[in-house]
């Protein structure tokens, strides 16, 4: 079993930034990608990025050039930094693990951008 815990979430003004968290505990070894969904309401859960361990990152349309997704393998942590935020950006946001066969979510955190 491996759990996610996710922090870093809040109340933000359109423009401004955040920076997400996700510390993955437990049998955390052979993890494969991690990354990040949202949902805002009425929607479906959407990929917003993720990345492998080796480091190859791949984002949605939405999040290029605005959102970067980094980890530390050594501390099994995922981290999304949001820049220029929109209010679309408003949702909560989970994160997950691949750890193949088995698929891990967060909590999920929520995001709220204002104008």
């Amino acid at each position: 079993q491996v759990q996610l815990v996710e922090s870093g979430g809040g109340l933000v003004q359109a423009g401004g930034s955040l920076r997400l968290s996700c510390a993955a505990s437990g049998s955390s070894a052979s993890i494969r990608a991690m990354g990040w969904y949202r949902q805002a309401p009425g929607k479906e859960r959407e990929l917003v990025a993720d990345i492998t361990s080796g480091g190859s990152a791949s984002y949605a349309d939405s999040a290029k050039g605005r959102f970067t997704i980094s980890r530390d393998n050594a501390r099994n942590t995922v981290y999304l930094q949001m820049n220029s935020m929109k209010l679309e950006d408003t949702a909560v946001y989970y994160c997950y693990a691949d750890q193949f066969p088995h698929i891990y979510w967060g909590q999920g955190t929520q995001v709220t951008v204002s104008s």
